[in-house]
């Protein structure tokens, strides 16, 4: 599976306004505690990959993401699992693996023609907004990513505005 994701800054009471004006349906608000871990054999910051465990609400899910496939977005491939996240914590020290920072977020999480818009408030940064869509194929993925900037520009936030590092390393300020 492959995610295409666009981030950007963004006015949460603006944003909601225009959501609610092009018709995008609210899912619900959810809570993340994101906990993510670098690897001994190979630096994730150097690879540009993610291994994190997320708690979302009383959630526990271990994610990996790939290297980034494309210089405009965080497109890439990503596999994710349930766990309980006191065991993977355990395993994932034992083998080795380091802790390299937490992320906590309120996230809105709203649905409009198969894109999931998010509009997350996170901890030490403020308000962001992503909008995300799932592709199966790298084929798929130049018309989809263009679906997604353009939904952004409905929102009057233009491809300029994206941000392409993570929360994580805005946060530890790499």
């Amino acid at each position: 599976m492959i995610e295409i994701e666009v981030k950007a800054r963004a006015n949460h009471e603006r944003i909601k306004y225009l959501l609610n004006e092009i018709g995008a349906r609210a899912i619900g608000m959810e809570h993340h505690c994101d906990t993510y871990y670098n690897a001994p054999h190979r630096d994730f910051s150097i690879t540009d990959e993610a291994l994190r465990i997320r708690i979302v609400n009383d959630r526990a899910v271990l994610t990996y993401k790939g290297k980034k496939l494309d210089a405009v977005s965080k497109t890439r491939e990503e596999f994710e699992t349930d766990v309980d996240a006191a065991i993977m914590r355990n395993i994932l020290l034992s083998l080795g693996f380091v802790e390299s920072g937490v992320v906590k977020k309120t996230r809105d999480v709203f649905e409009f023609e198969n894109l999931v818009i998010c509009l997350d408030s996170i901890d030490g940064l403020g308000e962001f907004i992503e909008v995300e869509t799932i592709v199966e194929s790298e084929s798929d993925v130049d018309e989809h990513r263009t679906r997604v900037f353009g939904f952004l520009e409905r929102l009057e936030i233009w491809q300029e505005d994206s941000i392409r590092v993570s929360y994580l390393e805005m946060l530890i300020g790499e």
